[in-house]
C-alpha cells in the first residue's frame, strides 16, 4: 500500500484520524515546547502559586493555573511530553529490537533453539511487566547515573515479551512458504533470509505492535515516577505532576486533572492509531 492510499485510508477513518492527530498534537506540543511557552517548567512565582487556570479566575500569563511552588502548569505540561514521549518511544525501540531478534530465532531455527527462547517467554511472561520495572529500579534505585537512560533501559528490558511471541508465531508460518524453502535450497545465507525475506511478512505487526506499547510504556514510566522510583526532579514528567497534585486535590484541582488529562488522551491516541494500523496492514484488508 503506498502513501497515497494510506493517507486516503487515515482520511477516511474516524478512528484513525483521532489517534493521528492527538499522537501528533502530543508530538508537537513536546518538540515546541520551547516556543509555544517561553516560560521555564522550574522557575518558581511563588507570589502566583497555586494560581487557578485562566477560565476559573486565573490570568492569561499562566492559563492553565500555577503548581504550589508558582510553576507553570502549561510550560510543565508541554516539557513533560518531550520526557514522556522520548521514554516510551525509545523504551519501545529497545524492546522492538529484543523481542523481535528473539522471535526470529526462536521461529526460524525451531528445535532447542526454539526450546531455550520458548522457556525464556514464558519465564518472563510470569512476571508482570510493571512488577518487573519496578523491581529492577527499587535495586538499582532512582538516584544512580542518568535516570532517564535507565529508565529506557528498563522500561526496553521488561517490555519485549509481546514482540518475542508475536514475531515467533509468524515467523513459523512465513519458514513455510514456498518461496522461503526456495531461496533456502539455494545456499542463501540465513541471515539474509531472516532479514530479506522473513522480516518484511511480520512487520506489520511489529507496526501495530509498536503503537500500543508506546502507549503502555509512557504509563509504565508515569506510574513509576508518580511513585518516586522514575525521573527525578527537577527534570518535568507528567507522572511527576500528578505526584505533585495529589496532596491538593480538594483545592486545586488543576495540578493533577491536566497531566492526566495529558496521559489519557497521548495513550488513548496511540491505541486509536494502532487500531487502525492493524485494520490497514491486515493482507485480508488489502484488495
Amino acid at each position: 500500500m503506498n502513501a497515497g492510499k494510506v493517507l486516503r485510508s487515515l482520511l477516511r477513518s474516524p478512528v484513525g484520524l483521532i489517534g493521528a492527530l492527538l499522537v501528533v498534537g502530543a508530538f508537537v506540543s513536546a518538540l515546541g515546547a520551547g516556543w509555544f511557552s517561553a516560560i521555564d517548567p522550574t522557575q518558581f512565582h511563588l507570589r502566583n502559586r497555586l494560581a487557578p487556570p485562566v477560565w476559573a479566575g486565573g490570568t492569561w500569563e499562566f492559563p492553565l493555573g500555577t503548581d504550589q511552588l508558582g510553576r507553570d502548569i502549561a510550560s510543565r505540561l508541554m516539557h513533560g511530553a518531550r520526557v514522556s514521549l522520548m521514554v516510551g518511544v525509545f523504551g519501545v525501540a529497545v524492546s522492538t529490537l529484543i523481542g523481535v531478534t528473539i522471535g526470529l530465532l526462536a521461529g526460524y531455527y525451531r528445535g532447542w533453539v526454539d526450546a531455550v527462547l520458548s522457556r525464556l517467554i514464558d519465564t518472563f511472561m510470569a512476571i508482570p511487566f510493571i512488577v518487573l520495572a519496578l523491581a529492577v529500579i527499587a535495586v538499582i534505585g532512582p538516584q544512580g547515573g542518568d535516570n532517564i537512560t535507565l529508565l529506557v533501559i528498563v522500561l526496553g528490558v521488561s517490555g519485549w515479551i509481546d514482540f518475542a511471541r508475536v514475531v515467533r508465531g509468524e515467523t513459523l508460518g512465513v519458514v513455510e512458504l514456498e518461496y522461503v524453502e526456495a531461496v533456502r535450497a539455494l545456499g542463501q545465507n540465513r541471515f539474509w533470509i531472516l532479514v530479506r525475506h522473513v522480516l518484511p511478512n511480520v512487520s506489520a505487526s511489529i507496526i501495530v505492535l509498536v503503537t500500543l506499547n508506546v502507549a503502555s510504556v509512557i504509563i509504565a514510566e508515569s506510574s513509576l515516577s508518580f511513585l518516586g522510583l522514575g525521573v527525578q526532579p527537577p527534570t518535568v514528567t507528567w507522572g511527576l505532576m500528578l505526584a505533585d497534585g495529589r496532596d491538593h486535590l480538594a483545592t486545586s484541582w488543576w495540578l493533577a486533572t491536566f497531566p492526566g488529562i495529558a496521559i489519557t488522551l497521548t495513550t488513548l491516541g496511540m491505541i486509536l492509531l494502532g487500531d487502525w494500523l492493524r485494520d490497514v496492514l491486515d493482507p485480508r484488508m488489502m484488495t
